[in-house]
């Protein structure tokens, strides 16, 4: 089925591109839209249920994260921009390797948390829900202690992704 917004296909008018990093299901990496922009008829589509899903992130004041299969952070909505000091716009579409570096999670420690341990893996590679605590770093340095659940985007075809939703842990939700 091929979406359309407009004369232009959905997914090109989401911005939803591809990105770089490790695989969440032994896929091989994508190749980096930010170091080799993708032609507009070479784009792939991405699954419609990704584009649904960024479409209900959207309308959600509670901050979230949507990652395809393949671990790419494809999107996170306003609530999470603010949390993390920088819209999605001026980030874009990156990989695990560069999303972790700059926003953790951190473990109590300060140490970072193994990819393979994120809930958002979890949901993905797992095919269902996961939760935890952890910190994040926004863009000024500050930690932030969250919550974040979990939960794989499953279709009749497979998963396509996972979205996370995290809330700021009363005891610490004004950051550090």
């Amino acid at each position: 089925m091929k979406v359309t917004y407009g004369d232009r296909p959905a997914i090109e008018s989401l911005g939803l591109g591809v990105g770089a990093g490790p695989s969440v299901r032994g896929k091989q990496p994508i190749q980096s839209h930010l170091s080799n922009p993708p032609k507009e008829h070479d784009a792939p589509q991405k699954p419609l249920e990704l584009i649904l899903a960024r479409n209900l992130m959207s309308a959600l004041s509670t901050p979230a994260f949507l990652v395809d299969e393949g671990g790419l952070l494809v999107f996170y909505n306003e609530a999470a921009g603010t949390l993390l000091g920088k819209r999605f716009e001026e980030l874009g579409v990156v990989g695990p390797d560069e999303w972790g570096s700059m926003f953790g999670p951190f473990d109590a420690d300060g140490n970072p948390i193994p990819y393979d341990e994120l809930p958002l893996v979890v949901a993905v590679r797992n095919d269902r829900p996961a939760h935890a605590t952890f910190e994040i770093r926004s863009t000024d340095g500050h930690l932030h202690t969250v919550e974040v659940s979990a939960f794989p985007i499953l279709t009749p075809h497979g998963t396509h992704g996972a979205i996370a939703v995290f809330w700021p842990t009363p005891s610490n939700g004004a950051g550090r």
